[in-house]
């Protein structure tokens, strides 16, 4: 059971509380840079100090500060060479997540009926919050600095592994013999 744990903390647990902190710190420049926007902390009478406009600009800063807090922090060990096409797709993650958060907002008041201010805050703010941050975790974690992508950095480091490996023996059928014999199992995708 305590290896269960340990390998549970390893693999999930770390990173989604790391997640966690990172989505924290989010939420609040998205909520700080709306009100700021609203009350007219850039000017009066634009477009950004409108709601819209607003929302545009909260979420804009608030997904970069969640880009860098995840990519150098949460899974850092999993981020990619590539960080332009990493951020393409952490952004496209991040508004498909907003847009669930706006799903339970509609559902509720449009759909449901209900119109309360307490309504709203509970489907969109609680609930819809919450179904977007499991949304986001898991496609962050396995699809956007998935384990496997060619381009990061754990890949790197194993594509390196192999290279010293494959020069300290002469050839790599000798390589995979020694690994057999020493009792230590090749790693997926050793094959290539």
């Amino acid at each position: 059971m305590k290896n269960l744990i340990v390998a549970l903390y390893d693999r999930f647990i770390r990173d989604a509380l790391k997640f966690l902190v990172v989505g924290g710190a989010g939420f609040v420049i998205d909520a700080g840079v709306f009100n700021l926007m609203r009350v007219g902390a850039t000017g009066h009478g634009h477009f950004f100090q409108g709601p819209i406009g607003a929302k545009i600009v909260s979420v804009a800063v608030a997904t970069i500060v969640t880009w860098v807090g995840n990519r150098y922090w949460t899974f850092r060990e999993h981020r990619r060479q590539n960080y332009l096409l990493e951020f393409v797709e952490f952004t496209a993650i991040s508004l498909a997540g907003l847009g669930l958060n706006l799903l339970c907002l509609w559902v509720s008041h449009y759909l449901l009926g209900f119109t309360s201010l307490l309504a709203d805050n509970i489907s969109g703010t609680l609930i819809g919050t919450v179904l977007a941050m499991v949304f986001r975790f898991v496609l962050y974690r396995y699809w956007v600095y998935g384990h496997y992508r060619k381009d990061g950095l754990t890949a790197v480091k194993d594509r390196e592994a192999r290279a010293a490996t494959a020069a300290i023996y002469e050839s790599e059928s000798d390589a995979s013999h020694d690994r057999f014999a020493t009792g230590s199992l090749p790693v997926v995708g050793d094959a290539d």
